[in-house]
C-alpha cells in the first residue's frame, strides 16, 4: 500500500507543504491522514511558547511515538490527550510544549518544509489578530510546490 505523504497546510493566505513523518510516528501519522481533511481554528498556544495550536474533538487513542516537548519550528506534533486536550502544536519559533497541567511530549508527525519566515509571520498573525481558520489536505509533490 503506498501512503500519502505529502500535506498541505493551510492557514489566511498562508500555504505549507509538508511531509508526514510515516517512519517516526506510523500510529499517530496514519491516524492524522485518516481525519484529512482537517479543519479547525488556529489559535496561538498561551503555554508553549512560540507555537499555534488546534484543538481535535475526539481524542485519538494513542501511546506516543517519538515523543517530544521541543519541537522545533515547523515540526507538527499530535498529542492524543493524555493529560491536556488532544491538539496538534504547530511551533514557529521556539516552544517547550506545555499546559497548565504542566509539560506535555506530542508525536511528531508532519515536517512543513515551508518558509520559516512565513510560518513566523503566521505566528505574529495570531497575536495580533486571534483565531485564523487552518485547512490541512493531502497533496501531490506538484501542489505541494
Amino acid at each position: 500500500m503506498i501512503l500519502n505523504s505529502r500535506v498541505l497546510l493551510a492557514v489566511g493566505s498562508y500555504r505549507f507543504p509538508g511531509t508526514v513523518e510515516h517512519e517516526t510516528a506510523p500510529l499517530a501519522a496514519a491516524w492524522l491522514l485518516k481525519q484529512l481533511p482537517l479543519k479547525g481554528a488556529l489559535q496561538h498556544a498561551c503555554w508553549s511558547g512560540e507555537a499555534a495550536w488546534l484543538p481535535l474533538g475526539g481524542a485519538p487513542q494513542l501511546v506516543p511515538e517519538n515523543a517530544t516537548a521541543h519541537p522545533r519550528p515547523g515540526q507538527i506534533l499530535l498529542y492524543a490527550g493524555m493529560a491536556s486536550q488532544a491538539e496538534l502544536l504547530i511551533p514557529y519559533g521556539a516552544c517547550a510544549f506545555a499546559s497548565k497541567a504542566g509539560t506535555l511530549a506530542g508525536s511528531p508527525v508532519i515536517t512543513l518544509d515551508g518558509s520559516l519566515e512565513d510560518l513566523r509571520a503566521l505566528g505574529s498573525l495570531l497575536i495580533t489578530k486571534g483565531l485564523q481558520n487552518l485547512t490541512l489536505s493531502s497533496c501531490t509533490a506538484e501542489e505541494s510546490q
